[in-house]
């Protein structure tokens, strides 16, 4: 939990307490449900939490902002950005439905009145968000091409209404197949850990 005090300073008391449940919370869901690799549970707040911050850093959502989080997973990275952002509304969605229940069941224990939970695909959901966020589910004109129809156009914050993708690696093939204003973000340029050392946040402009 240091590691977020570090980067975020300023959380309410709320926040702190919300931010420093998920250990325990997720531990004891994945001895149920495996929704992060057993291995990968003690890096919970830096391999999941703190990336999933990541996009925090380069916007900080205006009240009202409405975001769909697209396989979700355990709720990365809808949860921590729905803590960070608590009058802002997030809509989680995932196919399996093992993976929404353990979403549904940390956002009660958390109280996050703002974060709905669904099991379906993305193709199906009819409402529009602000922006739709996710990390590296499928190839990212892949991801284009399914959540576009998502977006609202126009937009209240600094940045234009859109796309937040977390990616690692090389994804020039499948940028140069979008038409699109795309911008890239260097989450190393915000965080020290050398997991983040190739990992960066795509935003894509509707």
């Amino acid at each position: 939990m240091d590691c977020i005090l570090r980067y975020f300073p300023n959380l309410t008391d709320r926040q702190k307490s919300q931010f420093a449940q998920l250990q325990s919370l997720y531990a004891d869901w994945n001895e149920k449900v495996n929704v992060i690799s057993r291995k990968d549970i003690e890096n919970l707040y830096v391999n999941h939490v703190l990336h999933s911050l990541a996009i925090a850093k380069i916007v900080s959502f205006a009240d009202g902002t409405c975001l769909m989080d697209v396989g979700t997973g355990g709720g990365f990275p809808g949860i921590p950005l729905a803590i960070m952002f608590p009058n802002c509304q997030f809509h989680l969605v995932d196919s399996i439905g093992k993976k929404i229940s353990v979403v549904k069941a940390v956002a009660e224990a958390l109280g996050l009145t703002n974060v709905t939970a669904e099991q379906t695909r993305v193709e199906q959901v009819k409402d529009k968000f602000d922006f739709v966020i996710s990390r590296a589910v499928t190839r990212f004109d892949a991801f284009y091409n399914m959540t576009r129809k998502s977006v609202s156009p126009g937009g209240k914050n600094s940045l234009a209404n859109g796309i937040l993708y977390l990616k690692g690696g090389n994804f020039d093939d499948e940028l140069s197949r979008i038409n699109r204003k795309t911008t890239i973000y260097n989450i190393s340029d915000y965080f020290d850990e050398p997991f983040f050392e190739t990992k960066k946040i795509i935003h894509l402009e509707m």
